[in-house]
This record gives structure tokens, C-alpha cells and sequence, in this order.
């Protein structure tokens, strides 16, 4: 007997300009086009690389349902700021302790 996924996988997005672009909703497309077009040969593969992982990201329902809670607040844990203040303050009493 074999189980199936409740979540399929979603088909993978090849790593193109093209189904990159094709995958963004239009108000996106222009900054992605944007961002291409402004990339020098050193960084456009990082670009096209950081809007190829958003719109995975995007097409994950259990991401995209994560991201709406960290954005209403309601994600378990604690925020990237106030982790990043703790640790400062935490480097701040030990260079003083020195």
C-alpha cells in the first residue's frame, strides 16, 4: 500500500529569467526585470537566484501561510530584532565584564 501527499509538490520552477518572470505577478515582474537589468556580470546571478527562491517560496501553501502569520504577528517565536537587540546587549555586558 502507498500513501499520497495531502500537498502535492508543486511542479519546480526552472532557475530562467523566463519562468522566473512568468511566475510574478505583473506589479513584481517590473522589479524583477528591473533588478535584471541593473545587475553587472558579477551579480546577476544572485539576483536572478533571490527572485527564483521567492517565488518557490511563494508557491508553498504551508510558506505562504507561515509568512501571513509572521506578518499578522500570531508566528510562534521570537522576532529577528528583538534576537539581534538581545545579542547586542549580551556583547555590550561582556565587553564591559572585560
Amino acid at each position: 500500500m502507498t500513501t499520497q501527499s495531502i500537498h502535492p509538490d508543486p511542479q519546480p520552477i526552472p532557475r530562467t529569467q523566463n519562468a522566473v518572470a512568468a511566475a510574478l505577478p505583473a506589479a513584481q515582474r517590473m522589479e524583477f526585470y528591473r533588478e535584471m537589468g541593473e545587475a553587472i556580470p558579477e551579480t546577476i546571478g544572485e539576483v536572478l537566484t533571490n527572485w527564483w527562491l521567492l517565488v518557490q517560496v511563494a508557491g508553498d501553501p504551508q510558506t505562504a501561510r507561515t509568512a501571513a502569520a509572521v506578518k499578522a504577528g500570531t508566528a510562534p517565536g521570537r522576532s529577528a530584532s528583538t534576537v539581534m537587540r538581545e545579542l547586542r546587549e549580551l556583547r555590550e555586558l561582556r565587553e564591559r565584564g572585560r
